[in-house]
């Protein structure tokens, strides 16, 4: 075993994925004297293999032009300029559209982005070299020990690091949680998502679709070009046999259910299934050690709200630490993480319960349940009031006490 002997750092972040980047950048951006360093497990090189998208929010694209990132990402953006939602069987001929949103929240902002993983990576990584903050990769945690004003995390290899914050990004199974005994809320909902992309021969014109089927949500989710990327909801061993289906029998199935309206589809890359549960910790704070993105929070893609609710963390902690820098206060102090904590906690939670009664009401065929639901979108089609409402949370534009970073604010 080594011991590396170095300089303590302020804040550590472990997990090198679009949150812990983040959180790194916003921070040192903000705060330029203050130490930061990334850890990240994987390979260096295993990010520039994600083929997945993911819809970015207004809001967090407001934070990512205020960290000098969006303007490198635009170009490969694909703005969500409609939203269709239905409710219907596979089988059946017709899937009537019970709700409709227009994409635009204010003068040339639509309420989300599709954008690929690796063209956001790509560019927080740009970000970090630019401010000088270090990511050292296949490098994982063993345990932890916080005393006084320091944590130590020893690394799989031995050596050590000390830092005044760690910040775990590590995802829905971190270790970092778990060794803090932060408990959790989880339970699995039985489904997988598979995720895939798909050229199909006409143009989507921007439109995002959400089906809701027996099984579960089908989203088509509009990319550049034509080109869209599926988020697609089966029961866990349904999603499996059809990744694990040659590619004219899931092509087949994906054709049932996608649609003939933009022509003849194929497959794009791979395909892969991701099982669905919710998540949520207890607790997003200990002495010295704050959670955020997925090992604070998972919860069931059906609103499309999971990236975002990380980029949300990402811009509280980061007012948080950056605050309390300028104040001269402990910056892994319980009494500042707590402010976070209170920040975060109960906004987590309502999208948790949410998405999980969202998903329960609609990934079913009962008919008097089907009634309510399709009698609840035709109301909110129909109240003007109540539309903007969802459109400005969908946004993240809503809220009276938003941090600074998601209303496009320097800290």
């Amino acid at each position: 075993m080594r011991r590396e002997c170095r300089e303590m750092l302020n804040i550590l972040v472990v997990g090198g994925g679009y949150v812990g980047l983040s959180v790194a950048v916003a921070v040192k951006q903000s705060a330029p004297h203050l130490n930061v360093e990334v850890i990240e497990a994987a390979p260096e090189h295993v990010w520039e293999k994600d083929e997945r998208a993911s819809a970015i929010i207004a809001a967090a694209s407001k934070m990512l032009q205020v960290l000098k990132v969006w303007d490198e990402i635009l170009p490969e953006a694909q703005p969500i300029n409609r939203m269709i939602v239905t409710d219907s069987r596979t089988s059946d001929p017709v899937r009537p559209i019970f709700l409709t949103f227009d994409g635009t929240v204010e003068e040339g902002r639509p309420f989300a982005h599709m954008i690929p993983n690796v063209a956001m990576v790509r560019a927080l990584r740009g970000a970090c070299k630019r401010l000088g903050i270090t990511i050292r990769h296949g490098l994982s945690a063993a345990g932890f020990n916080t005393a006084g004003a320091k944590t130590t995390i020893t690394l799989a290899d031995g050596s050590t690091i000390d830092t005044r914050l760690l910040v775990a990004c590590d995802g829905v199974r971190s270790k970092l949680r778990d060794m803090a005994g932060i408990k959790t809320v989880t339970w699995s909902y039985g489904q997988s998502g598979i995720v895939a992309t798909v050229v199909h021969e006409r143009p989507h014109g921007g439109v995002a679709e959400e089906h809701f089927l027996p099984a579960g949500p089908f989203a088509i989710l509009p990319l550049t070009g034509n080109r869209s990327s599926l988020v697609w909801t089966e029961r866990t061993a349904d999603a499996d046999r059809l990744v694990q289906s040659d590619a004219l029998v899931f092509e087949a199935e994906l054709q049932r259910r996608f649609g003939h309206k933009l022509g003849e589809i194929s497959v794009e890359g791979g395909r892969k299934a991701f099982p669905l549960g919710l998540t949520l910790s207890r607790a997003f704070v200990a002495p010295r050690l704050a959670l955020a993105g997925d090992a604070a929070h998972g919860i069931h893609p059906i609103s499309g709200q999971g990236l975002n609710l990380g980029f949300k963390d990402v811009a509280a902690l980061a007012e948080t630490i950056v605050d309390a820098d300028r104040l001269g206060l402990d910056i892994g102090g319980l009494d500042v993480l707590e402010r976070y904590q209170s920040w975060r906690r109960f906004d987590t939670f309502r999208m948790g319960v949410t998405t999980d009664v969202l998903n329960r009401l609609f990934s079913n065929d009962i008919t008097p349940v089907r009634f309510v639901r399709d009698f609840g979108l035709g109301l909110v089609e129909r109240v003007p009031a109540l539309k903007s409402y969802f459109i400005g949370q969908a946004a993240g534009t809503a809220g009276s006490e938003q941090p600074k970073l998601l209303a496009g604010e320097a800290i």
